[in-house]
């Protein structure tokens, strides 16, 4: 069960919402709509990673203080949600220093787990896993193992988890889950997909799936949201649909499976048997 902190207005490539500096004119919400997540996994007894922008550390420390207290798990998802397929090997390793100072001068912890914005580790972006390593980063849920827009790696080899080894060191990976869905091969567990798919289509793809990595945003289950200027008619309809119903959809879903955060997982996972990934 995985979560990636960051506003309601952080949407990948709208330019009325790329820079920072155009952040502080829009309404906060993270707050309320974290609260409202912690508040469920609470009442369900499920831990969760909690992926967190640095400039979300930054301006609102309460809420990542909030999150740690509460015993959840913390992870990195970049400083400003830059993809990495717009940043040199040098401009990403200084990104990802920087986030994972914010993070854990906060929670008092070194920083063990990333995922990137727009799952932009891609085939030509590999190179990004070997700089997690020596940052210290030991596990991974940045590959989407399908097509996607701003990301996507068709051709990674598996999407269960695996161990990526490079330069002598290893990294766990936890890609994204796939399913055939009328001959395609779908995310079903987080996000749009998981607001856009009936509850019994997502409770039966997970019955059928021996591995699920879910993804969520607080967004995902904020109603109250404004519309963002600038969205074309389909982004509209991703980023908006299905929000009135979503925080019930996930209750039930955690009700019905049993959900753990990355590093119970990791402890769980008989690694022996794991595919093994050289970069």
């Amino acid at each position: 069960m995985t979560f990636d902190i960051e506003e309601w207005y952080h949407l990948l490539e709208l330019k009325s919402t790329s820079r920072p500096d155009q952040w502080v004119g829009f309404e906060p919400r993270l707050e309320a709509n974290t609260e409202r997540i912690l508040t469920l996994l609470n009442e369900s007894g499920v831990k969760a990673t909690f992926f967190v922008m640095g400039w979300i550390a930054r301006h609102s420390p309460s809420v990542i203080r909030r999150i740690a207290e509460a015993g959840h798990e913390l992870g990195v998802h970049s400083w400003d949600h830059s993809l990495i397929s717009k940043q040199s090997r040098m401009e990403f390793r200084e990104d990802l220093k920087r986030s994972c100072g914010e993070v854990s001068g906060l929670s008092g912890k070194p920083v063990r787990m990333y995922r990137a914005p727009g799952f932009s580790i891609v085939s030509d972006t590999i190179w990004a896993l070997e700089e997690l390593m020596r940052q210290g980063i030991i596990a991974d849920a940045s590959i989407f193992p399908t097509s996607r827009a701003h990301g996507g790696f068709p051709s990674f080899p598996v999407d269960q988890p695996c161990i990526i080894e490079a330069g002598g060191m290893q990294l766990y990976e936890f890609p994204l889950n796939t399913a055939k869905f009328f001959n395609h091969r779908v995310v079903f567990s987080g996000g749009g997909y998981f607001r856009l798919l009936p509850y019994e289509i997502i409770r039966r793809l997970t019955n059928r799936s021996s591995y699920v990595m879910s993804y969520f945003h607080p967004r995902d289950f904020d109603p109250g949201q404004k519309m963002l200027p600038g969205l074309t008619p389909l982004r509209m309809f991703k980023s908006y649909y299905g929000l009135h119903g979503s925080l019930g959809k996930l209750a039930r879903l955690i009700s019905e499976f049993d959900f753990v955060d990355i590093g119970k997982a990791i402890d769980q996972n008989d690694w022996s048997k794991a595919y093994v990934h050289r970069i």
